[in-house]
């Protein structure tokens, strides 16, 4: 599988691989700090906090900038933990600008992701933090089923308590 495609896009969103110029462009979004009131590292906006993320994103492997269908520069997602052997694969470190919040921008990006991963994997996990309310309604919204709970060390920051979310291949495209 590979994680980082070219050419990810609907009407919504176009998904499009995470490149070290898209610091400053991604982080004009990143730096609000509402955006991270509810994640498991509320202190992202910080610049010096957010390079961090951005440094995991890049050598993640699976990483994309998330632009709007006028070419702004909305979030950024990816996929990691790929586990050829069970058939999973993870998507997350997702996020938005505040003004995609209530539409369908992070559906539209998932579903994106979630119909290329089901053409090499059996299983898509989502880890979403444990305080982070409005990401778990997200992903209730987006069918995903809570399957448990873990530690989850982020790149580089301390490991933080997440939900565990699946959805399988089966009951995605049936």
């Amino acid at each position: 599988m590979n994680r980082q495609p070219d050419n990810l896009q609907n009407e919504w969103v176009h998904l499009i691989p995470l490149k070290p110029e898209d610091f400053e462009p991604l982080y004009r979004v990143a730096c609000d700090p509402l955006i991270w009131e509810q994640h498991p590292n509320p202190d992202r906006y910080k610049k010096e906090v957010f390079e961090i993320y951005f440094q995991g994103a890049l050598e993640s492997g699976g990483a994309f900038l998330i632009k709007d269908t006028k070419g702004g520069v909305i979030g950024c997602t990816r996929f990691y933990g790929y586990n050829e052997n069970d058939s999973e694969v993870n998507i997350g470190y997702t996020f938005f600008s505040r003004s995609c919040w209530g539409k369908p921008y992070n559906k539209s990006a998932k579903q994106l992701m979630l119909n290329y991963a089901f053409q090499y994997v059996e299983s898509v996990l989502f880890h979403v933090g444990a305080g982070n309310i409005r990401s778990q309604k997200a992903m209730e919204k987006l069918g995903a089923i809570r399957v448990g709970e873990k530690t989850v060390a982020y790149y580089g920051e301390t490991p933080k308590e997440n939900i565990v979310y699946k959805i399988k291949r089966f009951n995605w495209l049936s």
